[in-house]
């Protein structure tokens, strides 16, 4: 965390006094941060590519070192009321990792919460993310930082380019989602969203990271289907997916990682074993 300084030769005692204290809290900092909540990618720099990701999920999922994938987000990610019992995106994931990939070892972490935003998510990533020491980190948010604009779409790109500077500089492949559509007709505060998922786009190819695109999907489905039909089936109120927007949610991600499997039950297939 770069802290701007005056130069003490040039200025008067005050500022002089300033600059050493500054100074101080400057390295006492730098010896209390882990390395990579400085982290920052050059401007125009690309620190790897989404295709080399999915070359590294690839071998993680190939290879027999256990590993660690940690989702974080907002409500939808928390999964939190609305999937009406059943499994929110993260924990239908964490059943195709973990049992019909077999890689039992493996740990899924949803630290997702209520309400959250980028700053939020930001400003807390080593208790939600760093202490994890992931391999995998996936990030969907924006349905609250649209809100009335309670996180300016300027600051919002800021956030997000910080977000994966961090989760690379931890030696994390980072994954983002653009969220779910709402109607926004009931969610009037939230009028906002379309350009908030089109900055995600933007990061996500400027910062070349995998881009899980559920908004895209949606509308791909309501255009085939009827928005009212869509909405029906897949959302709960305006805003959140039920448990059959969720299992979308997390087709899409397969489908996005390569490993969907139409004959598995988490990608649609019965989970009815026969005669009991």
């Amino acid at each position: 965390m770069a802290i701007p300084v005056s130069d003490p030769m040039k200025d008067g005692g005050s500022r002089s006094r300033r600059f050493f204290l500054l100074r101080a809290l400057a390295g006492t900092l730098a010896g209390v941060l882990p390395a990579w909540a400085t982290a920052h990618v050059p401007a125009g720099k690309k620190a790897a590519s989404a295709e080399e990701d999915l070359k590294k999920i690839a071998a993680l999922l190939d290879g027999k070192k256990r590993g660690v994938w940690v989702f974080t987000g907002d409500s939808i990610t928390q999964g939190a009321k609305h999937t009406h019992g059943h499994r929110s995106y993260p924990e239908i994931f964490a059943e195709r990792l973990r049992w019909e990939l077999t890689r039992v070892g493996d740990i899924v972490v949803n630290t997702g919460m209520s309400g959250h935003t980028t700053r939020q998510v930001l400003n807390d990533m080593e208790w939600r993310v760093g202490q994890f020491r992931p391999g995998v980190v996936s990030v969907m948010l924006g349905t609250n930082d649209c809100a009335r604009n309670q996180v300016a779409l300027a600051d919002f790109e800021a956030n997000l380019n910080a977000i994966v500077a961090q989760v690379r500089a931890m030696n994390a492949v980072p994954i983002l989602h653009t969220p779910n559509p709402i109607i926004a007709g009931k969610a009037p505060e939230r009028a906002s969203l379309p350009e908030y998922v089109a900055m995600i786009r933007k990061v996500a190819g400027r910062e070349n990271t995998i881009l899980v695109d559920h908004d895209a999907e949606w509308k791909a489905g309501i255009a085939s289907r009827s928005a009212e039909t869509i909405h029906r089936e897949w959302l709960n109120d305006p805003l959140h997916p039920n448990h059959t927007g969720h299992q979308q949610l997390a087709a899409a991600l397969f489908k996005t990682l390569n490993i969907f499997d139409p004959a598995q039950p988490t990608c649609g297939a019965a989970y009815y074993e026969g005669a009991h």
